[in-house]
């Protein structure tokens, strides 16, 4: 018992000295930002003859501060076309206690698979669309970099992140950025009653993280990841266990190559108001829901290229191509894919995405809204939208 006490004390005793070293290395300060972004589109399966549109896609504040050594960074996002949302981004809490351990405390980031983004495109991939890309919950992550080359994030979100708001007729327990599963309204009879049993009252709930990064090289890192957590229906009382894994691998490469490629396999177990194991869960996000396969595999890879040029304002062109595809395990249900090539136009903090984004059965680039990510439909050909957006970041 001696030992062990001197060897927590010795440990403290450490962190804490490196935190009071760290501390007196920096110096307290407050920065605001922020961004305005703006969208031009044109669907091929839209019958309005207004298309193209021109859009504000969104606004945004950014607050980064620290004072005694102690972080704050917080993102509060507004999207005027998509029902007025407005949510949080992420607001979190940082502490460095040494060089090598730091600690972020609220809304952040969830330490999964490729980050910050798996994609070049400004669709990102389609493993944000199921939850599973930048997504963000609330709880306190860790990261550590002690080891050489090594990156290990260990991670416990409780909950999801907060909701904001949205117009009337939207969803408030979807308004959110990014995807988490939401509950399914009970189906009512002819007179309007609630019919026992329908519906899933289901959230997700104590949920782990880990995920380790290594770097090859300079160029290239290769990582895999786990998530371990539960979706809790309130009527049953009961939750099911969910879980999610992911290898990944990112490099640069040929002067001014980047490839990002990723395999994920997923499992939202879950069930509904009667008992059931679901097939399929609903996803929200923007006060919006969809159905998603509660379970599949999802293949990524995505490949740029870019250039410097001396164009006026504009410094670097990004051509790229993106591919994700997602396999579902239940039987008759149809595989969601998602294209898109394009390229990033970069003038100072003015950065500008050209997307031809091609989709089947995909949520937010078709006709599938509800049940695309789900059972879906024998699509032959793809859906497709031209998508220009322009963002000025401050």
């Amino acid at each position: 018992m001696k030992k062990l006490l001197f060897t927590i004390f010795a440990v403290g005793g450490l962190l804490t000295h490196g935190a009071l070293q760290a501390q007196e290395a920096q110096e307290d300060y407050v920065k605001f930002g922020g961004a305005v972004r703006y969208n031009i589109h044109d669907k091929s399966w839209n019958d309005d003859k207004t298309d193209p549109q021109f859009t504000w896609d969104t606004w945004r504040l950014n607050v980064d501060a620290r004072t005694a050594g102690v972080d704050l960074s917080f993102e509060y996002r507004f999207y005027p076309t998509s029902g007025n949302s407005h949510f949080l981004h992420h607001g979190w809490l940082g502490y460095g206690f040494n060089e090598d351990l730091y600690m972020k405390l609220g809304v952040t980031q969830v330490p999964f698979g490729i980050t910050k983004f798996a994609s070049h495109s400004w669709w990102f991939q389609i493993p944000y669309y199921v939850g599973l890309e930048d997504d963000y919950d609330m709880g306190i992550k860790f990261d550590y970099t002690g080891i050489e080359n090594l990156t290990l994030n260990f991670a416990y979100f409780h909950q999801p992140e907060p909701n904001g708001g949205v117009s009337a007729g939207l969803d408030p327990n979807a308004s959110r950025y990014s995807y988490d599963i939401t509950s399914i309204a009970p189906s009512v009879d002819d007179e309007g009653k609630e019919i026992p049993g329908t519906g899933a009252a289901i959230k997700e709930t104590r949920q782990f993280n880990i995920r380790a990064a290594y770097n090859l090289s300079d160029d290239w890192e290769i990582g895999l990841s786990g998530q371990f957590g539960s979706n809790y229906n309130s009527v049953l009382d009961e939750s099911v266990a969910s879980n999610a894994f992911a290898a990944h691998v990112v490099g640069n490469f040929g002067n001014g190559f980047n490839f990002k490629g990723e395999y994920i396999s997923y499992d939202y177990g879950a069930k509904d108001n009667a008992g059931n194991d679901l097939a399929a869960v609903q996803m929200g996000a923007y006060g919006s829901n969809y159905n998603v396969a509660a379970k599949a595999d999802i293949w990524v890879a995505g490949l740029a290229y870019s250039i410097p040029v001396e164009w006026g304002p504009i410094s670097n062109i990004q051509p790229y191509i993106d591919y994700s595809v997602i396999t579902k395990a239940e039987e008759g249900f149809h595989n969601s894919e998602h294209f898109v090539p394009g390229f990033l136009v970069t003038a100072g903090s003015i950065y500008t995405y050209v997307d031809w984004a091609f989709g089947k059965n995909n949520a937010w680039v078709g006709d599938q809204w509800t049940n695309g990510l789900a059972k879906g439909k024998d699509q032959s050909g793809w859906d497709r939208r031209f998508n220009i957006n322009i963002g000025y970041y401050f």
